[in-house]
């Protein structure tokens, strides 16, 4: 084994909790600060607790609100164009184009009168 690759080993390391507990253990480092140990573990306490630094919680927390507040606007905008379609029959294709021809034919009278 080579002398000058390895690392220092500190067979008295403290490991600290965020719930201020201690421990010792060996390890490449003098002190090891950890979020969550077997004292506070939810595992171990059975206890529901979320642990959350970075904000991830509130961030989903927010994504949700802001999913239900669109889909209820979709659920309004969709009512509304429920109420603005017409309610008589549909017309079918031939119907539309013998309206469409009978306006041109007016318009054309019109026009060779005028």
């Amino acid at each position: 084994m080579q002398n000058t690759i390895h690392p220092t080993w500190y067979p008295e390391a403290i490991v600290t909790c965020a719930c201020t507990n201690t421990f010792t253990t060996g390890s490449t480092q003098e002190s090891i600060q950890v979020d969550i140990c077997s004292k506070c573990h939810p595992f171990f306490t059975g206890e529901m607790r979320f642990v959350d630094r970075q904000g991830r919680v509130d961030k989903f927390m927010q994504k949700m609100q802001a999913a239900q507040t669109s889909k209820a606007e979709a659920q309004v905008k969709q009512s509304q164009k429920k109420a603005q379609k017409p309610t008589g029959p549909r017309k079918s294709y031939q119907e539309l184009l013998r309206e469409q021809q009978t306006r041109l034919k007016t318009s054309k009278a019109a026009a060779k009168v005028a």
